[in-house]
């Protein structure tokens, strides 16, 4: 019988993003991130969530509808409450900005109580389904794409509710084109440098909002525990994770980001902890072996990446480490040598029994400014 292996990726270049619809639901529900401005991502991202995949019938007030594919009818009542608006005609002036981009059509029915609108090219990026039956709105999931969001995003003031859409969007992850995506579900917004750090200045020029604004927008979103930043000194800028993004999208256990781990995938330095002058003075030769208290920092460091990785070992007693310095002569037979920087091998061992490996691993340490 044949053996499978399954790779989960989200990858950089696929045009369309798959939005669930409990997604959806659970941002209509937060009323804690704020809806408005003028770019309305999360408006046509509602009413996608709500278009059928199937021709369906719905019965208001006596009279029997027909829906089509990328078509829904609702009242204009439950439109404004979608939208949070507060007056019914500050509602429709949301539908008719979408409609002038010809992104949807819509049309007033029953004396102007009931809406029925439509998704411009539906067809072309979900698939519809040639049966007739009620279409749930609670279940499944749609197809947004990317070059769609990229427009509206472009072209108004960005609420947060559209800057957190945006973030959702524009995530990547396993993707091998794209630095730090194998780490966790990175932020990355298709700029053609594989490098996904980000500024406050770039996220406000995108939004159209202020830097302060756009670093108030992240600051929330972090704060409700929808991102995680990973910031680094100086000019690298910040790296953003989703957090819940992978029990989402793959209905898989979302993963632990660690700083460290994502400064050694975007080849950014790790800093280890400066040392007393009492233990700087331990050891012989610190050229060619790493002292006492160099090998401990060090382990320490590693072992800290590692567990967040799901290396149980590292926090076990019992474990034993070997941090041995490679010199050219290990050239082709070990691990490559690299002249930038020294390069070490660490053992692990189980218990006393030091003879059985567990993992090994290659270890390279170079100073801060080199690479």
């Amino acid at each position: 019988m044949s053996e499978y292996q399954l790779e989960i990726k989200q990858i950089v270049d696929y045009p369309r993003c798959r939005i669930y619809r409990q997604f959806i639901t659970m941002l209509l529900q937060d009323k804690d991130i704020r809806v408005g401005g003028s770019a309305h991502l999360f408006y046509y991202a509602v009413l996608c969530n709500y278009a059928n995949f199937r021709t369906s019938y719905k019965r208001i007030d006596g009279i029997s509808y027909i829906i089509y594919p990328g078509e829904w009818l609702c009242r204009v009542s439950e439109l404004a409450e979608w939208f949070r608006t507060h007056f019914q005609h500050q509602a429709l002036a949301i539908l008719q900005d979408l409609q002038n981009r010809h992104l949807i059509a819509y049309s007033l029915l029953g004396r102007g109580k009931l809406i029925k609108f439509k998704i411009m090219g539906w067809h072309k990026h979900n698939r519809v389904l040639d049966y007739n039956a009620p279409c749930a709105k609670d279940t499944g999931f749609f197809f947004l794409p990317v070059s769609v969001a990229t427009e509206l995003v472009s072209q108004g003031r960005c609420s947060e509710m559209d800057a957190l859409l945006d973030l959702w969007i524009n995530t990547v992850y396993n993707d091998e084109q794209v630095q730090g995506s194998d780490v966790g579900p990175v932020v990355y917004l298709r700029n053609g440098t594989g490098n996904p750090l980000l500024g406050y200045a770039e996220l406000a020029q995108r939004w159209g909002v202020s830097k302060a604004t756009a670093g108030r927008y992240v600051r929330k979103l972090i704060a409700l525990d929808y991102i995680s930043a990973v910031s680094f000194a100086g000019t690298h800028g910040t790296a953003l994770y989703l957090k819940n993004y992978l029990s989402t999208m793959f209905q898989i256990s979302d993963i632990l980001v660690d700083k460290d781990e994502v400064a050694m995938a975007l080849n950014l330095s790790v800093p280890v902890d400066e040392y007393t002058e009492a233990e700087k003075n331990i050891g012989s030769n610190p050229e060619n072996s790493g002292s006492f208290s160099h090998t401990e920092i060090i382990i320490q460091k590693v072992g800290q990446i590692l567990s967040a990785q799901g290396f149980p070992c590292f926090s076990c007693h019992r474990s034993r480490y070997k941090l041995l310095p490679l010199s050219p002569v290990c050239k082709n037979k070990l691990f490559m040598f690299d002249s930038m920087g020294k390069r070490y091998l660490l053992t692990i061992c189980c218990g006393e029994n030091r003879e059985t490996e567990l993992f090994r691993f290659e270890l390279k340490l170079s100073e801060a400014g080199q690479r």
